[in-house]
């Protein structure tokens, strides 16, 4: 009898020990045990910076921006925040719109484009930085509702993301970029959409058309643009003719025309 007994004490210990082996190589890991490789920084660059680009330091933590290239990339916990911050100024001295695809990151520069993938269920969103933050352990990306919600990832508040840099943004007169707010104009132009091109060298994206023949008008309006070229292309995804500027010898040409005002809504694409 005490020998049935033990025996049985041991299968009771070995099915335990069995089904809590199952549970745990079965079970996903907590967002907080995802490891992060946020985008390199260099305090080097900072010295000089002025604005957005300048160090600060956050809860006795020094954080130095530092100017990326498109192409790449990081992974880590992506969180987001809304409603408590609707309304308020960014660190850019936006007002967030936690219904614009924005977005705040510690160390990148501001207007960088970002296209944001939750790694639990492929879903991708764009985003633009145009705050700073998350100042949270293992925390690497702040989104804002919109983008958090096309990516599934409002009800668990976290999730693990790959970010790749897409290419950056300019300021509109109004001090702002709306690259994913697109709007119809009258000859059906889409301005600021957001979507890039992968390749080599870098263009200036200036407009985007429903119809080829307002695309085409534009190029030639621009054929030869202070030393630069005016190329149209239509999107086999969504059909759109978008208008570039190629010509550009370097990405921080690209970025500097981007950024001199001479188109609303411009941006750095690759070719």
């Amino acid at each position: 009898m005490q020998v049935l007994a033990k025996s049985k004490i041991l299968g009771l210990i070995l099915s335990s020990f069995t089904a809590f082996v199952v549970v745990a190589c079965t079970t996903k890991a907590p967002s907080s045990y995802y490891p992060s490789k946020d985008f390199r920084t260099d305090k080097s660059a900072s010295f000089g910076a002025k604005g957005t680009m300048k160090p600060y330091t956050i809860n006795g933590k020094t954080y130095y921006p530092t100017v990326v290239e498109v192409g790449e990339t990081a992974e880590g916990i992506a969180s987001w925040y809304g409603p408590g911050f609707h309304g308020k100024k960014t660190s850019n001295g936006e007002t967030y719109n936690q219904y614009s695809f924005t977005a705040a990151h510690k160390t990148l520069p501001m207007n960088t484009v970002l296209s944001v993938t939750n790694l639990n269920n492929g879903l991708k969103t764009q985003v633009r930085i145009n705050d700073r933050g998350p100042f949270v352990d293992n925390r690497i990306i702040d989104l804002s509702k919109a983008a958090a919600e096309q990516i599934d990832m409002l009800q668990n508040g976290t999730a693990p993301v790959r970010l790749e840099v897409i290419g950056f943004g300019s300021v509109d007169d109004a001090g702002s970029i709306v690259h994913h707010n697109e709007s119809f104009g009258s000859s059906g132009d889409i301005v600021n959409n957001g979507m890039t091109y992968e390749g080599g060298t870098f263009m200036v994206q200036i407009g985007a058309f429903r119809y080829k023949e307002g695309a085409d008008k534009t190029a030639q309006k621009y054929s030869s643009y202070q030393g630069y070229k005016a190329v149209v292309r239509t999107s086999s995804k969504d059909g759109l003719n978008r208008v570039f500027l190629t010509g550009f010898r370097s990405m921080e040409e690209a970025r500097d025309f981007a950024s001199s005002g001479a188109f609303v809504g411009a941006f750095v694409v690759r070719d």
